[in-house]
């Protein structure tokens, strides 16, 4: 199974990053914490001590446009906040 990861850089997870070391991941709906914590430490070379997981629903949205209302929804997707052992970082932009 191919599970996919990609970081979330927002102003909260910067938050919790320098005050926790704590790291936040935009996840596979169908991943669970054992595959999350050997990809990170695959992929970014730290030592993963704790991995928590929720699930962010996908909301309701509606707009008016000259055809009328238009209704959707958005994509509901799974979130993994990762906590590294104390003295490691995760470099996200070292490949850019």
């Amino acid at each position: 199974m191919d599970i996919m990861i990609k970081p979330i850089v927002t102003e909260h997870a910067t938050k919790l990053t320098d005050k926790l070391n704590r790291y936040t991941f935009r996840v596979s709906l169908n991943a669970n914490k054992y595959q999350i914590k050997s990809l990170v430490e695959e992929l970014y070379g730290v030592k993963v001590v704790n991995v928590n997981t929720l699930v962010v629903r996908g909301k309701n949205k509606s707009r008016w446009t000259k055809s009328g209302l238009l209704r959707g929804k958005t994509v509901a997707y799974k979130k993994a906040y990762i906590t590294v052992a104390e003295g490691e970082t995760i470099d996200f932009y070292s490949n850019i």
